[in-house]
C-alpha cells in the first residue's frame, strides 16, 4: 500500500513537499516513480528513482525544479516541488515497481505494479 501525502493548495513560485509513505517492507526492491494527471489531460510521468537511488529521471517539464528522492529506511518517497507553475496543478501519484536494467523505462506506466491514491496540488496564479 502506497499513501501520498503533502498536497495542498500554494500560489506560483511557491513550493511543496510530497511524501509515498509504503506499508510494504520489501519498499528497497522498487524502483520509485511520481505521475501526475492534470485535469483534462492523460496521466504523466513526472519523476523516477532507481532502488538504492543511484540514479534519477525526470520529465523536461519538472527539470530543476522538482527532485525526487527516497529515505529506504523509512519506506518513503519524496518529491521536492519549487517554482511551481499553474500548469503544475495535477492529482499526484507515487507508484512503485520492479524495473531495473537496461529494459527497464523509468517513463513507462506499465512499469509499475503499485499505486497510491493520489494528492491534489493546486497552483494558483
Amino acid at each position: 500500500q502506497l499513501v501520498e501525502s503533502g498536497g495542498g493548495l500554494v500560489q506560483a513560485g511557491g513550493s511543496l513537499r510530497l511524501s509515498c509513505a509504503a506499508s510494504q517492507r520489501t519498499f528497497s526492491s522498487y524502483a520509485l516513480a511520481w505521475f501526475r494527471h492534470p485535469p483534462g489531460k492523460e496521466r504523466e510521468f513526472v519523476a523516477a528513482i532507481t532502488r538504492s537511488g543511484e540514479r534519477v529521471y525526470y520529465a523536461d517539464s519538472v527539470k530543476a525544479r522538482f527532485t525526487i528522492a527516497r529515505d529506504n529506511a523509512k519506506n518513503t518517497g519524496y518529491l521536492e516541488m519549487t517554482n511551481l507553475k499553474p500548469e503544475d496543478t495535477a492529482n499526484y501519484y507515487c507508484a512503485v515497481g520492479w524495473g531495473s536494467g537496461s529494459d527497464w523505462n523509468p517513463m513507462g506506466r506499465d512499469e509499475y505494479d503499485y499505486w497510491g491514491q493520489g494528492t491534489q496540488v493546486t497552483v494558483s496564479s
